[in-house]
């Protein structure tokens, strides 16, 4: 699911013309069943929930569907009703067990806006001179290196990392809140 604002429904072993129909209304109305489960305050875990057993229903009722060209309003008001399904069940206890990370599904708003904001600070980054370019990308880039380590990448003195550091995150900030 590399990169997919949404859940993706398993594929089944078919013919290469039903797959690529499958992918089609997956790229075509799957960012907008996943939009209207989270327009249902459901969780991102609820809300993919909602959006697989909307793509579940599609492949129970493919044999009663009578209109392919409403196959997305179909869709829509699928993901609606199981949206409202989720919202409506009664809320149950956690149980108790390991902690396990848990498996987010993006927002594609959010994903969007992220993005366009790390675009944004990159830029930015670029406009810094040495050492803070550098310095920043090796803390973006090598998050668990020591302070030792990029001083000696960078041919700086250990002590110097830290306020270093701080400093350029400082100018980074005033030219992201500079340019908007």
């Amino acid at each position: 699911m590399t990169g997919a604002p949404h859940p993706v429904p398993a594929r089944h072993e078919a013919p290469e013309p039903d797959r690529a129909a499958w992918d089609d209304l997956v790229a075509r109305y799957g960012g907008r069943m996943w939009a209207v489960a989270r327009a249902h305050g459901l969780s991102e875990a609820d809300a993919a929930d909602a959006v697989q057993g909307a793509w579940l229903r599609l492949v129970e009722s493919l044999d009663r569907i009578r209109d392919p060209d409403r196959i997305g309003a179909w869709l829509i008001t699928t993901t609606r009703h199981e949206a409202a399904r989720l919202r409506r069940r009664p809320r149950s206890e956690p149980v108790p067990g390991p902690d396990l990370p848990a498996i987010a599904v993006p927002d594609p708003a959010a994903a969007v806006v992220d993005a366009d904001y790390g675009r944004h600070l990159w830029r930015r980054l670029d406009e810094l001179g040495e050492p803070c370019r550098s310095l920043l990308r090796m803390f973006v880039l090598h998050p668990q290196a020591r302070y030792a380590q990029i001083a000696m990448w960078l041919n700086l003195p250990v002590g110097s990392i830290g306020p270093t550091r701080a400093r350029c995150m400082a100018r980074l900030r005033a030219l992201a809140e500079e340019a908007g």
